[in-house]
């Protein structure tokens, strides 16, 4: 649903003054208009209207999730609702049609709202239904950062990033005009909303929107042909799920080159539907693998923690440790050994929350091998032998590609 005007429907708390608009005739000069709603381009504007339409939420009787003030869950007598806002958008969803119908007409009365049917495109995603599950992907987006950097008739590359790189030390001439190259990563940041298969490559080219130089240019039209040959691709969330959680992570111990600080990935499905993945560098220097690897099992872990609080809100329950998988030995025994002083006494305090978790049953770490690990494509540029398979064990598809042998039908 979209909402109309949604900016004039906010109340203003605050005394707001604003000059007479062109053409208003006074017999006196130095007057000003004192505003009783919100007007757009008032930086009150955002949260006033914000504020409204949560009274009017609250008061139908949803709940406003504490983990994501953008989301409202609505449960009494076995009906289900739920709400997820952006400004002026609404998406609902529940487990009964009356209900949602009933729901719409209270908006109506509140707002005036357009009901713009079942969810087929929002914000740049397509959504697909099938009774397989729903997919959801960026392919008209894509199409057009295609068209803008004029590579619709460019080679595919076979992957995002070269392996073994070294764009951290890149010593071309800079780009004269650093404002496309921002531009482009910029696109391609949201892009990684459904290509998790770019996340590391956008990564690495996001460090260098400052000073941006012929190398970084030329590895971002990389991107982008990559994009030509897979436009379509996107994350199925299938719909035979076990609705349990599970997560990878892995970190690169001291990839950059210039600050020498470990790169963390991590990689989480509910049952086989990925939601939430993310490469990221460490805050500070680690002085070993094993020390590099616990702190991104720390940072995975939070993730894990934010998307159970995340699904409680919608009452799907997880009483089971969550798994984690890691490919590191050593960081495996600093989670479950406290005992283990000579590597463990210069890491973070913040960090051993990880054993907390391991304590109360909340979280159960395994081992899985380098070559099987999720997360390894979200920490470094792999080749195309490993990246290939990888994909489809990510949740990757591509709705747009012919199906080999009848195999995919959606």
């Amino acid at each position: 649903m979209d909402v109309h005007n949604a900016f004039l429907h906010g109340d203003l708390t605050d005394e707001v003054y604003m000059k007479l608009p062109p053409g208003f005739r006074v017999s006196q000069h130095g007057l000003v208009c004192k505003l009783r709603k919100s007007l757009y381009g008032l930086r009150q504007a955002p949260r006033c209207w914000f504020g409204k339409l949560s009274s009017a939420l609250v008061r139908y009787g949803f709940q406003q999730s504490q983990k994501d003030h953008s989301l409202f869950c609505f449960h009494q007598k076995g009906v289900q609702l739920a709400v997820l806002v952006y400004v002026d958008d609404l998406v609902i969803t529940g487990n009964n049609s009356d209900d949602i119908h009933s729901f719409k007409k209270y908006l109506h009365k509140c707002f005036h709202m357009k009901d713009l049917g079942r969810l087929k495109y929002f914000l740049g995603v397509e959504v697909a239904r099938s009774p397989f599950g729903i997919f959801l992907c960026q392919r008209k987006y894509a199409l057009d950062i295609i068209t803008e950097t004029g590579l619709l008739s460019a080679k595919p590359a076979s992957t995002p990033c070269e392996e073994n790189h070294r764009l951290g030390l890149a010593t071309g001439p800079p780009l004269i005009d650093p404002s496309s190259y921002r531009r482009l990563v910029g696109r391609l940041i949201y892009l990684c909303f459904t290509r998790p298969d770019l996340t590391y490559s956008v990564h690495i080219l996001s460090q260098f929107m400052q000073q941006p130089r012929v190398e970084h240019w030329h590895a971002a039209l990389r991107v982008v042909r990559y994009l030509k040959g897979h436009p379509g691709q996107g994350i199925l969330l299938p719909s035979n799920n076990d609705l349990q959680l599970y997560g990878w992570c892995d970190a690169d111990w001291a990839s950059c080159p210039l600050t020498r600080r470990s790169l963390t990935g991590w990689f989480i499905k509910l049952g086989n539907a990925p939601i939430s993945w993310k490469t990221q560098k460490q805050h500070t220097v680690s002085a070993s693998s094993a020390e590099a690897e616990y702190r991104s099992m720390a940072k995975t872990t939070r993730e894990l923690i934010w998307v159970k609080d995340i699904l409680s809100s919608l009452l799907v329950m997880h009483t089971p440790p969550v798994r984690l998988y890691c490919d590191n030995q050593a960081a495996l025994h600093i989670a479950k050994n406290p005992v283990f002083h000579e590597r463990t006494k210069h890491i973070e305090v913040d960090c051993h929350f990880v054993r907390d978790e391991i304590i109360q049953n909340r979280l159960l770490p395994s081992y899985v091998p380098t070559t099987t690990q999720l997360a390894d494509p979200f920490t470094k540029a792999i080749g195309l032998k490993r990246f290939g398979p990888l994909l489809s064990k990510l949740g990757i598809q591509d709705l747009h590609a012919p199906s080999l042998g009848g195999v995919k039908r959606y």
